[in-house]
């Protein structure tokens, strides 16, 4: 049975308008797909709960904001909001506590350091190293994961030292996009450069490609999987711009097909490297057929994942798990995908 027909039974799905073209593309490449497991991740960040699957109760791996709600770009596609949800820590001895409280009350078991950039696209995290050191050696568990921004190979190498696990940056391909949605007066070589820098140490990097970054346009996102290729990477996240975060009516949502074709490109370009769906992208039936296109890929792994996605990757015969943590990042073994519960 054609996988179209696999899915068309899917009651979540009934309503989804599928591109019958790509699907049989995405059915050619089906070794490629099938062959590998994949995870949903459901990262305590937000509250999340699906037909299929249940969020975590505990708070066991949550994002921390060093600037609180404050960013100096204020970018165009997000306008701060993506650091709203994010529990404050403005000072190293507010991380700390809060760190330690969660160890404590709700088996913590990792976090992501995040905040705001300065106009240079750079975030300050020297100060919060040391913090990050002391937890690390007295709680050798914790997976620590970082948003780094633009940063230095001297920076980089500070990031490794304190013991952070896994470095997160955003690539942008097109300079277009860098000086018109970021407001940033930085070049493209510079975010290679980034990347070059962190995949000069021994921490896991995972770089980020926003599908239709530029407006809702896609531009620059074959350049930027060109970037990417040419490192060693332990992953890329690929996420779709959410136009409800941006400056009203500045941006368009992309259409599925468009995303679901540079799936299948950064599946055959990365090869056996993780590529992964992260957390933003348009909610709503764009979201349940970019998870389907998503499932169909190859990609080995979705934050969030909609509703319907468990039975498609069942339908065309994908092994699959949960884990309450970044997409990014593992923080243990696979989990019964028939029950709730929480990791331990």
């Amino acid at each position: 049975m054609a996988w179209l027909d696999k899915i068309q039974g899917i009651e979540e799905l009934e309503d989804a308008n599928f591109d019958a073209d790509l699907i049989k593309e995405f059915e050619k490449n089906s070794a490629m797909a099938v062959s590998r497991p994949i995870r949903f991740s459901t990262p305590t960040f937000k509250e999340y709960q699906t037909s299929e699957l249940k969020g975590c109760g505990k708070n066991s791996f949550p994002a921390f904001s060093i600037t609180g709600a404050a960013c100096a770009l204020n970018c165009d596609h997000c306008q701060k909001k993506i650091l709203e949800p994010m529990i404050p820590a403005t000072n190293p001895d507010m991380l700390e506590q809060k760190v330690r409280d969660l160890i404590m009350l709700q088996d913590l078991q990792g976090f992501l350091l995040s905040g705001g950039s300065n106009k240079r696209n750079e975030i300050k995290y020297e100060k919060y190293f040391p913090v990050v050191e002391k937890l690390k050696g007295e709680f050798p568990h914790l997976k620590v994961a970082i948003h780094t921004a633009l940063t230095t190979p001297e920076q980089a190498k500070s990031m490794e030292s304190a013991g952070v696990d896994t470095a997160m940056m955003d690539v942008i391909g097109a300079q277009e996009t860098i000086n018109e949605v970021y407001n940033l007066d930085r070049s493209v070589d510079d975010f290679e450069a980034t990347l070059d820098a962190l995949c000069n140490t021994s921490m896991e990097i995972s770089p980020h490609i926003v599908i239709g970054l530029h407006y809702g346009k896609i531009l620059g996102e074959a350049n930027a999987l060109d970037m990417v290729s040419r490192y060693n990477v332990n992953a890329l996240v690929l996420v779709v711009i959410m136009p409800f975060y941006s400056k009203l009516g500045t941006f368009i949502t992309p259409e599925t097909g468009d995303v679901g074709r540079i799936f299948l490109e950064a599946r055959t370009r990365l090869g056996d490297k993780q590529v992964l769906l992260g957390c933003a992208r348009p909610a709503g039936m764009h979201k349940r057929v970019t998870d389907t296109y998503a499932v169909m890929a190859g990609l080995d792994g979705i934050a969030f994942p909609a509703d319907g996605a468990v039975q498609v990757a069942n339908a065309i015969g994908r092994e699959q798990h949960q884990e309450h943590a970044c997409c990014s990042i593992k923080i243990g073994g696979k989990l019964d995908k028939t029950k709730s519960s929480c990791a331990a």
